[in-house]
């Protein structure tokens, strides 16, 4: 029988709901920055929401950031530490709505940074209510009637408003998948390697079920995002290399 074996970033077991993508998502950024040998000088800015909870179970060096900020102290560091290596860990509803000057305008600087976003939907940790991301029709807490996105605008498709940069690298990866979480693994080693190459700012955004909120099985979560999800926000790479690439 093959060898379970769980990544020594891992120090305690998780804290997110059943279901959730946040689990897998820490488990493969956990394999790459291990296997790239980057666990000692990682530094990770984390402002509010689930991705919070990874601070007590992801052993790496983290500075909390107000909220929708992480972006901002990320520059900061890899400005006063260019040595480390530098990332942040957002919730859609905390880079893309409170955060998203933030978010943008380290793309537009190009900062040497790499940004890992979270994309389910809703505002996770504080009961599900509607994000900058959510469906037309999604029912969250805030909008049980469905969202209606001739009032509340049409979602945020962070990865269109960064394609005309001059960023780096530009990627959206999916955990529906065995198959996708292989490439979302590629995805988010392309955007570590960009940085350490200081080939400028990198941003893989991630679609992730959220059984609890969606109020859905986990299948049900999962089939949600292949049937519904993937059809507004198409996964594959945009940016490489600094240059624009077909998904």
């Amino acid at each position: 029988m093959a060898e379970k074996r769980i990544p020594g970033l891992l120090v305690e077991d998780n804290k997110f709901c059943p279901g959730c993508g946040h689990g897998i998502i820490n488990r493969v950024l956990a394999e790459v920055l291990e296997e790239m040998q980057l666990d000692d000088i990682a530094v990770g800015s984390l402002a509010v929401g689930c991705a919070c909870l990874m601070m007590d179970t992801f052993g790496v060096d983290w500075v909390q950031a107000p909220h929708g900020r992480a972006a901002a102290v990320a520059c900061g560091i890899k400005r006063v530490r260019p040595e480390n290596f530098v990332f942040t860990y957002q919730g859609d509803g905390d880079s893309l709505s409170i955060g998203f000057s933030e978010t943008m305008y380290a793309a537009i600087r190009n900062e040497n940074i790499t940004a890992i976003i979270v994309n389910n939907g809703i505002f996770g940790m504080t009961g599900g209510q509607m994000a900058p991301t959510s469906l037309p029709g999604q029912r969250t807490t805030t909008s049980p009637n469905g969202k209606d996105a001739g009032l509340a605008g049409q979602p945020v498709n962070i990865i269109n408003h960064m394609k005309s940069l001059p960023i780096g690298y530009l990627a959206r990866g999916c955990v529906a998948s065995p198959g996708e979480i292989i490439k979302l693994k590629k995805y988010i080693k392309t955007a570590v390697n960009t940085q350490l190459q200081g080939g400028g700012y990198s941003l893989v955004e991630i679609l992730s079920p959220c059984p609890t909120n969606w109020k859905m099985s986990m299948q049900g979560a999962l089939d949600h995002i292949k049937d519904n999800v993937k059809s507004f926000y198409p996964t594959g790479e945009f940016i490489k290399a600094g240059e624009k690439v077909d998904a």
